[in-house]
C-alpha cells in the first residue's frame, strides 16, 4: 500500500490557492479533513502484501472516487479534473504540477474495493460522521423507496443472445472450437457480425432460430467430459440459460423433433443481455418498463440523509421493495416510524417492522372488487380466530383451514349466493363467492381501517412520505439513473459510494467541521 509522504509535485494547491477553493464546499472540507475522513489504515487489508511497486496512497483514490460518484463522471473524465482543476488537486492533496494518474487505476481501485471483506467501507464511513454528529439524534422518521438504474449495457435480441452465448463457450471451453466446428453449421461463429438473412421475412427469422437453437443444443451435448474453470463454467451455464429461457418447442411440435420457435411472452427472470447476465427488464408500474437494476433506499426524510441503501437485481421476490426494505432498517438501533407506498405494505414486511418496534406509515394496497363498483374484502366480517365469514347479505360460512403454498384460507358461499338480492353486487361466479384469506389478514385489514379512518396517520404519511422523492432525485441527477458498471456487486460499491457523498455534501451544508478529533454539526447563523 502506498503512504502518503507529504511531498508534492510543483506547490500544494490547498496552501498556496486556498482562496479560490469555494468555502463551504465538499471540494474545501476534503482539502482540510480528507485525512480524518480517509486514514490510511482504513484501506490496509485491501493491500496484505508488501511486495511490488507502492500504490497510489488510497486516501487519495478514496477521495477521487468519492468527488467521482458526487458528480457522476467517468474515470477518464475524473483524471481530466485532477490534472486541470484547482478543486479536485486540493481536495485530493495533488501539487499543481502533479499529472495524477492513469483512469485505469481507478477501475482496479473500485475493484479491490467490491472485492474486499469491506465493499461499502466509504459509506459506512461517512454513515460515522453522521452518527458522531449526533445530526439524526432525536429523528426516528425513515421513509423508504426504490428507483430503476438503467444498465450500461445493451438489451439483445434472441439471436444475438444465443450467437454470443455459443461464441463464449467456443472461447473459454477447452475443445469446444473443434466441436462447433463439426457440429454447429447454422452460422459462422467466428463473424462479428449478425447472420446475412432477410430479417423482414418471418419464416427466414423462424428457420434461424431454429438452427441457431440446435446449434446451441449439439454444442452443449458434446461438450468433453471435463473439470470446467470458472469461467469456462459459466459460459456454459450461460448458453443453456439462454436457449432455455428465450425459445420454446414449435406450434405443431411435441418437443422432442428438434423444432423450436421464439417464446410467445416473457420469461420470468429474464436475462436481457450476455454482457450483463444480472440486469433484468424492471417494471416500476404496469405500463412502463426499463432494463437494469434497482436501487433501494432508507432516508431520514427532515435531513434527507441516507441511513442505508442497497442495489439489486430488478427481478425476484427475494428482491421486492417490501423484502430489501425490511433489511434496510435492521441495523436501526432503536423503533422508528416507517413511511412507504403501497411496495412496502405486504403482510410479511408488516409483520417483520411490527415485531421490530416500528410504527408503520405504510400505504395499504388498494383492493379490488370482483364486481366493478361491489363489495371488497373489507364488506366481508372475517373473524380469523373463530373461522368464520359473514357477508353483507348476513350469510355466514366457514373458513377453511390453511392450505396451498401460500398457507391460503378459503370461505366458499356457493348456493348461498342462489337468489340473493345482493349478488349483482358481490359475484359474477355461477359457484357463488370464494373469498381467498391470506396469513396476514388482520394485520392488513387494520392497516387498511387506519389508513382510511386516523387523520394523524394520514397528515403524518403526507408531511413525511414525499421528501424519500427528493432523495430519489438527487441520487438520478447529473445522469447518474444511467450506470456505468456491469453486475449487482459493483454497482451495489458505486451506490454506497454515491450515497456517502451526498450525504458528505449535505452534512457540509448542514454546517459539518471538525474540532480536534471530533465531528461536529456549526450550522451557519445569518
Amino acid at each position: 500500500m502506498g503512504e502518503w509522504a507529504g511531498e508534492t509535485v510543483g506547490p500544494d494547491v490547498w496552501e498556496t490557492c486556498w482562496e479560490l477553493i469555494p468555502a463551504g464546499s465538499v471540494f474545501a472540507f476534503l482539502a482540510e479533513h480528507r485525512g480524518a475522513l480517509f486514514p490510511a489504515d482504513m484501506f490496509a487489508d485491501m493491500y496484505p502484501s508488501a511486495n511490488g511497486r507502492p500504490s497510489m496512497p488510497p486516501q487519495i483514490l478514496a477521495t477521487a472516487i468519492t468527488l467521482q460518484a458526487l458528480h457522476g463522471l467517468s474515470d477518464f473524465e475524473t483524471v481530466q479534473e485532477l490534472r486541470c482543476d484547482l478543486r479536485w488537486k486540493a481536495a485530493c492533496g495533488l501539487g499543481l504540477h502533479d499529472m495524477a494518474f492513469d483512469p485505469s487505476l481507478l477501475a482496479y481501485f473500485r475493484r479491490r474495493l467490491s472485492r474486499s471483506v469491506r465493499p461499502n467501507r466509504v459509506f459506512e464511513t461517512v454513515r460515522e460522521v453522521v452518527r458522531a454528529t449526533g445530526v439524526l439524534r432525536g429523528k426516528h422518521r425513515r421513509a423508504l423507496d426504490s428507483t430503476v438504474l438503467d444498465d450500461a449495457v445493451a438489451t439483445q435480441d434472441t439471436v444475438t443472445r444465443l450467437i454470443a452465448a455459443v461464441r463464449a463457450v467456443i472461447r473459454e471451453v477447452p475443445g469446444a472450437a473443434e466441436v462447433a466446428a463439426v457440429r454447429c453449421t447454422a452460422h459462422d461463429y467466428t463473424d462479428p457480425g449478425k447472420p446475412r438473412i432477410a430479417w423482414n421475412d418471418q419464416a427466414a427469422r423462424e428457420t434461424l432460430v431454429d438452427a441457431l437453437v440446435t446449434d446451441a443444443l449439439r454444442l452443449l451435448g458434446h461438450l468433453p467430459e471435463q473439470e470446467l474453470g470458472e469461467k469456462a463454467a459459466n459460459a456454459v451455464g450461460l448458453l443453456a440459460l439462454v436457449t432455455g429461457q428465450d425459445v420454446e418447442p414449435a406450434e405443431d411440435s411435441d418437443g422432442r423433433d428438434g423444432r423450436w420457435r421464439i417464446t410467445r411472452g416473457t420469461a420470468y427472470d429474464r436475462m436481457v443481455s450476455t454482457v450483463d447476465p444480472e440486469a433484468r427488464h424492471v417494471h416500476k408500474t404496469r405500463s412502463h418498463q426499463q432494463d437494469g437494476f434497482k436501487a433501494h433506499l432508507a432516508v431520514e426524510p427532515e435531513t434527507g440523509l441516507y441511513t442505508a441503501v442497497a442495489l439489486t437485481p430488478g427481478a425476484g421476490s427475494e428482491h421486492h421493495e417490501a423484502a430489501v426494505g425490511v433489511d434496510l432498517l435492521a441495523g436501526e438501533e432503536d423503533p422508528v416510524d416507517v413511511f412507504g407506498d403501497t411496495a412496502y405494505s405486504t403482510g410479511e414486511a408488516r409483520q417483520a417492522l411490527d415485531e421490530a418496534g416500528h410504527r408503520l406509515f405504510l400505504k395499504p394496497a388498494p383492493l379490488r372488487a370482483a364486481v366493478p363498483g361491489g363489495f371488497t374484502l373489507d364488506d366481508f366480517r372475517i373473524d380469523t380466530t373463530t373461522a368464520t365469514v359473514t357477508c353483507p347479505a348476513g350469510h355466514t360460512v366457514p373458513l377453511s383451514e390453511p392450505g396451498g403454498q401460500h398457507q391460503q384460507r378459503k370461505a366458499a358461499f356457493k348456493d348461498l349466493c342462489t337468489g340473493c338480492p345482493l349478488r349483482e353486487r358481490c359475484t359474477k361466479a355461477k359457484a357463488g363467492r370464494i373469498l381467498t384469506i391470506r396469513p396476514h389478514h388482520d394485520l392488513q385489514a387494520a392497516a387498511r381501517d387506519q389508513a382510511a379512518t386516523d387523520p394523524d396517520w394520514q397528515a403524518d404519511y403526507r408531511r413525511w412520505r414525499p421528501p424519500v422523492e427528493r432523495a430519489v432525485a438527487w441520487l438520478v441527477q447529473h445522469d447518474n439513473r444511467k450506470l456505468r458498471y456491469r453486475g449487482a456487486i459493483a454497482n451495489n460499491t458505486w451506490l454506497h459510494t454515491r450515497a456517502a457523498a451526498l450525504n458528505l455534501r449535505r452534512l457540509i451544508n448542514l454546517g459539518l467541521t471538525r474540532t480536534g478529533s471530533t465531528w461536529t454539526i456549526n450550522p451557519a447563523t445569518t
